[in-house]
């Protein structure tokens, strides 16, 4: 919930040219949607009905939709446009690029091992993403297992070396998310903040 909101605050802040609709629409979709996951939570539940995993991932769905959104629009701004601001440009590239970090994030924890709910149960399949901890047990906790702190890493090191560093992906889902994500980071990095600097330059 922490990290949900924190990307729904940097996608409040960018500027309306880089957002869809009305700028409180997606907030509100994501709300609505975190908000039965939040009381399930609460009441213990989230892991007795696959339903919840699909609200889950909804959300996620959905801020990682918003965010692809306005990458494109950014790049669209920056072609279409002759007057553009370095520093604005600068500050939404570089939220636009954490939320990217978060996102991949959330998805690494909801793809791994079957869920958040199924990870340390009889119901936990295998493993998506191969951490240090497993190849090194004993330097480890016995019984390890990886965290939000850990995905958010994963996430992190991904859209900044464009490749995988901590963790190794192991299936073609994880495969395929560390790719997209990797993508979005260069788009943002490379071409988006090396513009804006270019202009401040």
């Amino acid at each position: 919930m922490i990290a949900l909101t924190v990307a729904v605050v940097f996608y409040v802040v960018l500027p309306d040219t880089l957002t869809f609709g009305p700028r409180w629409l997606v907030p509100a979709l994501e709300v609505a949607v975190a908000v039965p996951l939040l009381i399930g939570h609460r009441m213990g539940r989230i892991g007795e009905r696959p339903g919840w995993r699909v609200l889950a991932v909804a959300v996620i769905a959905l801020i990682n939709l918003a965010n692809i959104i306005s990458v494109g629009l950014l790049v669209s701004h920056i072609l279409g446009s002759t007057h553009t601001r370095g520093k604005q440009l600068l500050y939404s590239a570089v939220a636009i690029w954490i939320t990217n970090v978060i996102v991949f994030g959330l998805w690494f924890w909801e793809l791994d091992r079957g869920g958040p709910a199924a990870r340390g149960t009889s119901s936990e399949r295998y493993a998506d993403f191969q951490f240090p901890q497993m190849l090194t047990p004993e330097l480890s906790p016995p019984n390890w297992r990886p965290t939000m702190v850990d995905y958010l890493y994963l996430g992190f090191t991904n859209a900044t070396a464009f490749s995988p560093t901590d963790a190794m992906p192991v299936t073609i889902p994880a495969k395929a998310l560390m790719t997209v994500e990797s993508l979005v980071s260069l788009v943002t990095v490379v071409v988006i903040a090396g513009r804006a600097i270019n202009i401040i330059a």
